[in-house]
């Protein structure tokens, strides 16, 4: 009953935080709403077509030379997540047809029979951390911005392999492009 008790707390809590970050979320996208409201048509058009060349950037396969995984989970995670390019991005999916960014993750891992929490956030505390862009090795989980809510795996040469945002594909892309915060080696 006491073990009852407390789960039954915890979940209380659980639910009220996600309650509050619900909130966070749709304050921000009405924000964002907002904002597009603003825009005179002409502008409209413009950010359309910048974000459909922003979206279908990079859903060819690069040709990245010859790839040294990191370790045999690494590298097999790494493999299952190179088949998974040109796969479309969709929020809160972990595969085998569409992925968000720490779904591809989890799902690649799970290829190499190594299994990782589900969550970005969760991911980046497991395994050894790496702050150091030049000590990653291929297959490395790389984490950015300061909340961690993005993570893809590191492919060598400064690049990362990820599933980036909504309406975009399974790609590789500069680690420049987004603000590295640290990897972990499962």
């Amino acid at each position: 009953r006491a073990e009852a008790t407390a789960k039954l707390k915890d979940l209380a809590a659980t639910r009220t935080e996600l309650g509050s970050k619900k909130k966070e979320v749709q304050g921000k996208l009405a924000e964002a709403r907002q904002l597009l409201n603003t825009l005179t048509a002409q502008e409209k058009q413009q950010l359309a077509a910048a974000e459909q060349t922003r979206a279908t950037r990079g859903t060819e396969r690069v040709s990245m030379g010859k790839i040294t995984p990191g370790s045999g989970h690494a590298g097999a995670a790494f493999s299952a997540a190179q088949s998974k390019i040109g796969s479309p991005y969709d929020y809160g999916h972990n595969g085998p047809s569409t992925f968000d960014c720490s779904g591809l993750t989890s799902w690649a891992y799970a290829q190499a029979n190594v299994s990782i929490p589900r969550t970005s956030e969760a991911q980046a505390n497991i395994g050894q951390r790496i702050y150091s862009q030049n000590q990653l090795q291929v297959g490395d989980l790389v984490f950015f911005y300061g909340d961690l809510h993005h993570v893809g795996l590191y492919a060598g040469k400064g690049m990362v392999l990820h599933a980036p945002h909504s309406g975009a594909f399974v790609r590789y892309e500069s680690m420049g492009n987004m603000p590295y915060q640290f990897g972990v080696r499962v």
